[in-house]
């Protein structure tokens, strides 16, 4: 007959200090303080679950009681004491769940416990776990015994939230805080597993199991005996992925390739081979933004330690990030948070996730090879460029005008580069022309038009924009932002202006000083929209309140909107006092 089958989590339980993982520097403090014969007598073991709270503090009190420990501060296991604690029949060590044992009674009970002194050995070991469950008179009726034990009883309290332990307890425990295991550490502890299990398994199989146990090795023992049993002891990365419901990280790799090359048609279905596998859009979204905050840390050598993943994973990442400028990051990380805060609100989430995908293609600068020259010549011709003796900047003949009519039509060619004048002008007409198409391929064909010749590395862009360009990124701000309603009460009445001859600097005047600060709160987000619209980083905009008095809508409080109606409408008084509102 078959040995009885014991779950990894129990089979591979530490039973010494120095099996226990990732939890090298406290396991030494307390071997420390064993061997100098320096212990407390209340200890409270504090951190996230299946990191070690409740195994150390057994280990714990067996070392304590242990006739012959060994020169490293560890329990021989072969004295009394210490088989008697293997086979778990020892009676100096007590332990107790104060999730369900939490009242008065239970803690009576216990402290009757603590006046019986040992029968063998030296001390008595009270284990409580799950401490911050104990209810308020448990924890009064548990402080004096706590704080004047017999000197052969020793307490050790556990728990996963710390900030619910009464300030009185507290202060009368050392306090040892267990840290989350990495993913390294608890990689090395299952390649052993698979050792003593004669199971193969693929490291990158064995990664994904220990980012999915979000460092605890409990819970990565679990999540191993669980993919274990469906492989018939052969893991693979596929295998794991399957079982866990992880999304592979190569569909990350593939979505930031078609970023660096703008190719919108490519991501969108990316995205949906996602959402066919079953993939939550949300889940999509954030396991995105985690892919591009990796390939941030991997971009230098001083952060990629930060990365928490095997090193074949990290050289892949590394490769990658190389690809791809700095402002890239901070930008997408940004829209790819602002989808998530969104997602809830959002009627249509698959739009909103397509959405962001699509300028995220438009982040990236394309190299001059890719530049996209063919959509150019689809594109109905534009008028042809000024001759080069023409000024590089020459003044507008009357820029006033054009800024207020919103019909009439763009600026001169003030926003030529005296570089490549002719690549814009072209740019600039052939953007016009798009004009009346739908608002997102309109978006595209800008990219693939007004995209200046130049590496990913410029630390500017500069793409030429005209005033209609950017009163309709002005709009879009608006539709795509309908939480911020004070500010797009503002925006919808307050356009940008023109000033002077500079075609990158503009003014929007509003009508009070709260408008103003209103505007002033949300100017870095407008401000990083507009750019990203218009692919120009030298735009600045200017707010200030109009010296007269603007023909604009008065934004009433509830009460004023009462008091209208008082005045327009006299039955509305006799309609208040019949039903009683206390709108008086």
């Amino acid at each position: 007959m078959d040995e009885k089958y014991i779950v990894s989590a129990r089979k591979y339980r530490p039973s010494t200090f120095r099996s226990v993982v990732g939890q090298q520097s406290l396991t030494h403090t307390l071997k420390s303080a064993i061997a100098s014969g320096r212990l407390a007598h209340a200890y409270l073991f504090c951190g996230p679950r299946g990191v070690g709270k409740t195994t150390c503090a057994r280990i714990f009190a067996k070392t304590i009681n242990c006739e012959h420990p060994t020169p490293e501060g560890e329990a021989c296991n072969e004295c009394p004491s210490c088989i008697a604690f293997n086979e778990q029949r020892s009676y100096n060590i007590n332990e107790q769940d104060a999730a369900s044992n939490n009242s008065v009674d239970n803690i009576r009970d216990l402290t009757e416990q603590v006046r019986i002194p040992p029968q063998t050995g030296r001390y008595r070991v009270f284990i409580i776990d799950e401490v911050h469950m104990l209810s308020q008179a448990a924890f009064n009726a548990f402080l004096k015994t706590l704080e004047e034990p017999p000197e052969y009883a020793i307490f050790i309290l556990a728990t996963t939230e710390k900030q619910k332990v009464i300030p009185t307890i507290l202060s009368r425990c050392q306090i040892y805080d267990f840290a989350r295991i990495t993913v390294p550490d608890i990689v090395q502890q299952l390649q052993y597993v698979c050792e003593q299990e004669n199971i193969e398994a693929e490291p990158a199989a064995l990664n994904v199991i220990a980012q999915k146990a979000d460092g605890a090795m409990r819970d990565a023992l679990s999540i191993f005996d669980q993919v274990a049993a469906s492989t018939e002891g052969h893991i693979t990365y596929q295998s794991a992925l399957e079982n866990l419901n992880v999304l592979d990280y190569d569909y990350y790799f593939r979505l930031v390739d078609t970023f660096l090359t703008g190719d919108v048609n490519q991501a969108l279905l990316i995205y949906k081979e996602i959402r066919d596998k079953g993939f939550d859009s949300q889940f999509f979204i954030n396991g995105l933004a985690q892919h591009l905050r990796d390939l941030m840390v991997a971009a230098t050598p001083q952060t990629r330690r930060l990365l928490e993943m095997n090193d074949e994973v990290a050289q892949r990442y590394g490769e990658q990030s190389v690809r791809l400028a700095p402002g890239f990051y901070y930008r997408a990380l940004d829209l790819c948070n602002s989808c998530d805060l969104n997602y809830r609100n959002a009627s249509s989430k698959q739009l909103l996730v397509e959405l962001t995908l699509i300028k995220l293609c438009q982040l990236v600068t394309p190299q001059p090879q890719q530049a996209a020259q063919p959509s150019i010549q689809k594109i109905p011709a534009a008028a042809p460029a000024p001759a080069q003796a023409a000024p590089p900047r020459p003044a507008p003949q009357s820029p006033a005008p054009q800024a207020k009519a919103a019909p009439a039509p763009p600026r001169p060619q003030a926003p030529q580069r005296p570089v490549q004048p002719s690549p814009a002008s072209t740019a600039q007409s052939a953007t016009r022309s798009l004009e009346n198409r739908p608002r997102v391929m309109m978006n595209v064909a800008k990219e693939a038009v007004a995209a200046p010749q130049t590496a990913p590395a410029t630390p500017k862009r500069d793409t030429a924009f005209t005033v209609d360009q950017l009163q309709e990124a002005w709009r879009e701000y608006i539709e795509t932002h309908p939480q911020e309603k004070a500010l797009l009460a503002t925006m919808s009445y307050a356009q940008p202006q023109a000033v002077g001859d500079n075609p990158e600097h503009y003014v929007v005047t509003v009508a009070s000083p709260t408008e103003l600060k209103n505007v002033e709160e949300h100017r870095s987000g407008l401000m990083s929209f507009l750019c990203d619209a218009l692919r120009n980083d030298r735009l600045t905009l200017d707010v200030k309140v109009s010296d007269v008095p603007m023909d604009t809508p008065k934004i009433l409080s509830p009460r004023e909107i009462v008091e209208e109606m008082k005045q327009h409408n006299p039955d509305f008084i006799q309609f208040i006092k019949d039903f009683d509102l206390g709108l008086a």
